[in-house]
This record gives C-alpha cells, sequence and structure tokens, in this order.
C-alpha cells in the first residue's frame, strides 16, 4: 500500500490502483485502473491497460480517428461489459452526465460522434471496474492494490501492456522493485 492514507477510507478519487503481485483474481492480476469515482456509495474505474483484439474501427468508426494507439477496446473491468465508456482530452465530444472529469479527462458521450474541428485524443472502454459500499477500503487494507498517483498520460498510453511495470518503476524506492517482478516469482 501507498502509506498515503487510502486503507483508512480517504477517497482515491483520480488516483491509480495497482494490483499488487498478489493478487491473483484474473480480471485484475497485473492491471492499473483509473479511479474516477470514489465515495460512501462506493467506487468505479476503469483498467487502463488491457487492450482487447477489437479494432475500434469495427466497432465506432466515427471515433477512430480520435483514438490514441492502439486504436482498439479496451476491458475496461467486469462491469457493465456489454456498454461503452471513452475518455478524452482536449476540445470537443459531448460530456456524459455522471462521471466526474479527473486531471482534465472526460467520459465522453459515444452515441454523439465528434464534430468537425474537434481535437481530442480517446480511449475507449468496455465496461468499467466498480466496488459497492466499503468494498474497495476492506480491498486496500487487505494489500490488494498499491495506490499512487496518476499522471494524464497513464489514460492514454501507447505501450498499455507496460503500464503496469511503468507505474511501478517510476514511484522510485521498494515500489519499483516490483515493477520487474516475474508473474510466477519461482521463476525468480
Amino acid at each position: 500500500m501507498s502509506g498515503d492514507g487510502a486503507a483508512t477510507g480517504d477517497p482515491v478519487a483520480g488516483r491509480l490502483l495497482v494490483a499488487s503481485p498478489g493478487l491473483l483474481d484474473p480480471n485484475f492480476a497485473r492491471t492499473v485502473i483509473l479511479v474516477l469515482e470514489h465515495d460512501q456509495e462506493g467506487a468505479a474505474g476503469v483498467v487502463l491497460n488491457r487492450p482487447a483484439d477489437a479494432d475500434l474501427l469495427d466497432h465506432l468508426p466515427g471515433w477512430w480517428s480520435f483514438a490514441v494507439e492502439p486504436r482498439v477496446v479496451f476491458i475496461g473491468g467486469p462491469v457493465g461489459e456489454g456498454g461503452g465508456l471513452g475518455l478524452a482530452r482536449g476540445v470537443g465530444g459531448r460530456v456524459l452526465e455522471g462521471w466526474a472529469q479527473v486531471h482534465g479527462i472526460r467520459a465522453v458521450d459515444l452515441d454523439a460522434e465528434p464534430a468537425e474541428g474537434d481535437s481530442l485524443e480517446v480511449r475507449v472502454f468496455a465496461g468499467y471496474a466498480g466496488w459497492g459500499p466499503g468494498q474497495l477500503e476492506g480491498e486496500l487494507a487487505v494489500g490488494s492494490w498499491i495506490v499512487v498517483e496518476a499522471v494524464p498520460d497513464d489514460v492514454f498510453s501507447h505501450e498499455p501492456d507496460n503500464l503496469w511495470s511503468d507505474v511501478l518503476r517510476r514511484q522510485g524506492g521498494w515500489l519499483s522493485l516490483l515493477a520487474s517482478m516475474p508473474i510466477d516469482p519461482s521463476l525468480n
């Protein structure tokens, strides 16, 4: 854990949850989640480092030219997998109501295609990660997640497969050592 009070219930909205090496749930092993909301009713965020094989051009062609490489749909989490959530920065796009803006990144309405002249960077997620009241706090208390500061480029990483290691490495200290930990420590 980060030691910053997150385990005691301090809100973590706008920060990253980095899966600890011991978190083996296949939905979340080695994931990096941007927390979009966190309050007494629970928390919600998106997994930033799970690109799917689904080319965005096949699903949302109007958004394809605004998407950041890789231009695929990302698996945002196991909740609401049938729906899409677009996160964007820049000028344009209709803001999706009900989601807070985090680090200048906002949720955009994917049903309303961008207008000519919009200057956006977009990443599209199928589903999201969600926790009920007290659930995230319990997971933080047992060390399932490491809470660290987010930077806007995390959402738009061109190398999402390296994001888990990259985020840990930039923390310095003992957390940077985790970045090189193999998935199976017995292979070390």
